[in-house]
């Protein structure tokens, strides 16, 4: 896709959006289900994708770590967010990789140091990139993915979250 298909998608939405803010207030949601074992079924709309304690807690490894879900989710959203603004400014990225890596100390997760924080102590986002672009425009490149990005924006902004329990 070029920055001219880009604006002419995006061009309708801007300006419906510009009209009417409350257009552009989506609600995304995520659902699971506990079934047996300590498992999460999470329906991703493409497939179904199984949960489960991380080796370092005491999981098998067969399923899935929320916490690596977690970096796989920032990892699609800054590639694409760094794809899309590339597009609009027109930055030639003819290929690269993006990575994440978070450091977590699971004596807060089991319980064992109260000290110890229960999450991510730091999160180190990486883009290396193949183009022949001039340092500033990849200042300018780095500089409106992490404006842009979601996944990336929630987690440095850390929004405020409700937590219910009810009963079925």
């Amino acid at each position: 896709m070029d920055s001219s298909k880009l604006r002419e998608l995006q061009a309708p939405l801007k300006e419906r959006y510009k009209q009417n803010p409350d257009a552009a207030v989506i609600t995304l949601k995520a659902k699971g289900s506990l079934d047996e074992g300590i498992a999460c079924k999470v329906e991703t709309g493409r497939a179904l994708a199984v949960a489960g304690l991380h080796p370092a807690t005491g999981g098998s490894g067969r399923e899935l770590c929320s916490g690596d879900m977690l970096l796989e989710a920032l990892v699609a959203c800054a590639g694409v967010t760094l794809r899309a603004v590339s597009t609009a400014l027109e930055i030639p990225v003819k290929s690269g990789t993006v990575s994440a890596e978070g450091d977590l100390d699971f004596r807060g997760t089991l319980g064992v140091a109260k000290d110890a924080p229960v999450g991510f102590r730091e999160i180190r986002l990486r883009f290396d990139v193949e183009t022949g672009a001039p340092q500033e425009k990849l200042d300018q490149l780095l500089k409106l993915t992490e404006r842009y990005c979601v996944v990336y924006q929630t987690i440095k902004s850390g929004p405020r979250v409700n937590v219910t329990l009810a009963r079925a």
